[in-house]
């Protein structure tokens, strides 16, 4: 099966990215052999190979991809599309802590807008969108299902419900580097 032409035409779209050095866990073929050996290469268990490779890189490399594809014996089209048919896998690389921030219906009537805004001004990027530092992705979704706890914001898969623009400031100093605290600034209007 050979599954190089579609890897370099997935690159030259630009579906794929090659870009393995951008991971703050240097990517690693054995590593990603090793995970799929652990299921003895079952097709079935692509879901879960796929999940603990996001695990392990933070996303889910080409390359790693393709092994996964050729470990199975499964188009590697077929691997690209549960890749990226599930929110919970990313095909580029991720920071090391990911901020996602609810903007469903409750949490926008709540004030999930201007806490957003909070967190773009504090990391300094925009949703779907990592830091330079390869430190912070911040993401945004239509509803986490904890509608009582309006707005959430979440890092790091930690919930932090009742997030109000004030609470924006503690939340993230939790996971910024020291040198990079955030020191109390008054809102921009």
């Amino acid at each position: 099966m050979q599954n190089k032409f579609p890897v370099d035409f997935c690159l030259k779209l630009g579906i794929l990215e090659r870009s393995p050095e951008r991971s703050s866990v240097k990517f690693s073929p054995q590593e990603v052999s090793k995970i799929i050996d652990g299921y003895q290469a079952r097709k079935t268990s692509l879901l879960a190979i796929l999940t603990d490779i996001q695990e392990k890189y933070n996303w889910l490399p080409p390359d790693a991809l393709r092994i996964v594809s050729e470990k199975l014996c499964v188009p590697l089209i077929e691997v690209y599309s549960v890749a990226s048919f599930y929110r919970a896998f990313s095909l580029t690389p991720r920071g090391k802590h990911v901020v996602t921030v609810c903007l469903g219906t409750a949490c926008h009537v709540r004030g999930a807008p201007i806490v957003l805004d909070r967190v773009q001004d504090i990391l300094g990027i925009s949703p779907g969108c990592t830091s330079k530092d390869q430190q912070f992705t911040l993401e945004t979704v239509n509803c986490l299902g904890a509608c009582a706890l309006a707005p959430i914001v979440v890092v790091d898969n930690q919930y932090h419900g009742q997030t109000t623009v004030q609470k924006v400031d503690p939340i993230l100093n939790k996971y910024l580097k020291k040198k990079r605290k955030i020191k109390k600034t008054a809102r921009k209007k």
